[in-house]
């Protein structure tokens, strides 16, 4: 009986204290892995958010991707320029045209490179053509060599034929600068605005002499650093006097401008009988460096 006593008492302790299980030093309850685990995917998961811009933090660090394009296809843009820059003063006027016909885009971008250099000039020398038309008789006839977005014939009441290598707009003629479809002796007033870019300019100036009446105005605007011999620019003494030798009078030779010189002819009443050889002096080419 006393050996049953003392068995049962033993058996109620037991269910009174029931022994735990002993763990392990270094092991993880289970439970505690698994959130731990789902901390380290959540953390994944935002870390991913942010390296796609999902995070503020990480995101305005970067550069946005619209400024980032729009600065790709400026330097694009640019270098594009200043490969069709070259061309054209490395050229002949009928190589540009030809090249002008198969790519016709290529005129636009170009253009469009030409309005942001122009951007950057404090005067505009066309601004300087279009004051001296609209101070003379508006029935004087014009002939815009290289017009461009033909500016002048939008800006003056004078009547203007309008030429260049492309035409975008109906009043513009697509032409070769030395081959203009005008009748001799049938316009007043012959514009080169920063165009005589071939390398035989001389041939425009020939043509634009044919083209103007007796007394008729040769009016150039160009960039001045082709006219500086000190850096290997035309002197414009020489550059003027081939002018004249064609069979014009030098009227205005204005340089007080920094970025451009203004050059007035005016054609002679008598054709100019002088068969001997005029020597063109070579002008520099305008190139822009790579920024």
């Amino acid at each position: 009986m006393g050996e049953e006593a003392t068995s049962k008492n033993r058996k109620r302790k037991r269910q009174r204290n029931p022994k735990t299980p002993k763990e392990e030093p270094n092991q993880t309850p289970k439970n505690q892995n698994k959130d731990k685990n789902n901390q380290r995917e959540t953390k994944h998961h935002k870390n991913k958010q942010q390296q796609h811009g999902g995070g503020s933090s990480v995101s305005s660090k970067q550069p946005k991707p619209s400024n980032f394009l729009d600065a790709l296809r400026e330097k694009l843009s640019g270098g594009q320029f200043r490969m069709l820059n070259e061309k054209l003063y490395t050229c002949s006027g009928k190589e540009a045209l030809d090249y002008f016909k198969e790519d016709p885009d290529m005129f636009d971008m170009y253009h469009t490179g030409y309005q942001q250099q122009m951007s950057n000039w404090p005067e505009l020398p066309v601004n300087s053509v279009i004051n001296w038309l609209q101070s003379r008789n508006s029935s004087l006839v014009v002939a815009d060599f290289g017009c461009g977005d033909a500016r002048i014939a939008k800006s003056v009441k004078n009547k203007v034929f309008s030429f260049d290598l492309v035409s975008k707009n109906p009043s513009v003629v697509t032409c070769d600068m030395s081959n203009v479809p005008l009748e001799s002796s049938s316009v007043d007033v012959a514009v080169f605005c920063l165009s005589l870019m071939g390398t035989n300019y001389s041939s425009y100036i020939n043509e634009a002499y044919r083209v103007l009446r007796p007394s008729g105005w040769l009016l150039i605007a160009e960039v001045k650093s082709r006219f500086d011999p000190n850096n290997g620019g035309a002197d414009p003494k020489d550059f003027v006097k081939a002018v004249c030798n064609l069979g014009f009078t030098s009227e205005l030779k204005d340089v007080s401008n920094k970025m451009f010189i203004l050059l007035h002819f005016q054609k002679k009443e008598q054709t100019n009988s002088n068969e001997k050889k005029i020597k063109w002096p070579e002008l520099k080419a305008c190139l822009y460096k790579r920024r």
